[in-house]
């Protein structure tokens, strides 16, 4: 545990350095015209629900545009539902007994959040006119143990972090995207990155405490917990109303389709593979 300590602390001398390093005014820095074409890639296409699915191949291309833009707007409202969410949880641990060491880095993360969760809904308000509602999460209970909650916490931080920054990094680089949605991913996975590494260096930390004094029903627990909680993470992305506002006769249907599609699976491990394989070696999931 001391070294694990040791190399927490580490690690967060350098991230809040680099935060520091790289800090910029977002109101400032990023440029909003007055309106964006809607007949362009609003997303890349390979990272649309419907990419390569029978559902996809019944639209033409520029109903395929068009959707995507309903899809972005989904995404940037999932980042700003996801974002308070954390920030609630975040806020409520800082300079508390057991985050005194984190909460020195606490500090640049719930201000860089705080600015991304602007300029999330600054996109989706100026060129959607709207902020996607958040969709059920269902069955969220964990067990109830203080450590065992709060590792759980950081979990799905960690978990809605990684599922989002795939797509920033991706949206980023794609040059058919308009400037503006590359800058907001370009941005957000800067610094997420950061928040990624300390994140995962976080939970490794909780999760030793765990371990420490968990029987297997318990660690068990976790385990499938989180295992439900990526499976709703992902399955977000998939929301009717995108295709409803998109044209799409019997919204519901269309998602049940996408849901049970092999490219569904195969579009959540991409996403995923990074975050599962992490937690599979600090043995989450088990």
């Amino acid at each position: 545990m001391n070294d694990s300590r040791d190399r927490f602390q580490h690690v967060l001398d350098r991230l809040s350095t680099k935060a520091v390093d790289d800090y910029y005014n977002p109101y400032r820095l990023l440029e909003w015209p007055d309106s964006l074409p809607d007949d362009m890639w609003w997303m890349s296409p390979e990272l649309t629900t419907t990419h390569g699915t029978a559902v996809a191949a019944g639209l033409s291309e520029a109903q395929l545009r068009a959707l995507s833009k309903y899809e972005s707007l989904n995404f940037y409202s999932l980042n700003v539902h996801g974002i308070r969410d954390l920030l609630i949880e975040v806020t409520r641990r800082i300079h508390t007994s057991g985050y005194e060491e984190p909460s020195r880095f606490f500090h640049h993360f719930i201000g860089e959040e705080n600015e991304h969760m602007w300029f999330f809904a600054e996109f989706c308000l100026r060129y959607g006119g709207r902020i996607y509602r958040q969709q059920p999460a269902g069955e969220r209970a964990a067990p109830q143990r203080k450590e065992t909650e709060s590792l759980l916490v950081f979990v799905r931080i960690l978990v809605f972090e990684e599922l989002v920054d795939h797509f920033n990094s991706l949206m980023a680089r794609d040059t058919r995207l308009h400037d503006t949605v590359r800058a907001i991913n370009r941005i957000h996975h800067q610094d997420e990155s950061r928040h990624i590494a300390f994140g995962r260096e976080l939970v490794g930390l909780l999760f030793e405490d765990v371990r420490r004094t968990a029987d297997e029903g318990e660690l068990d627990a976790v385990a499938a917990y989180v295992r439900r909680y990526m499976t709703y993470s992902f399955e977000s992305l998939y929301n009717p109303r995108v295709y409803r506002d998109a044209g799409l006769d019997d919204p519901l249907g269309v998602r049940r389709k996408l849901l049970d599609s092999p490219e569904r699976a195969e579009l959540e491990r991409s996403v995923f593979h990074r975050t599962r394989t992490y937690l599979e070696r600090t043995g989450l999931l088990r």
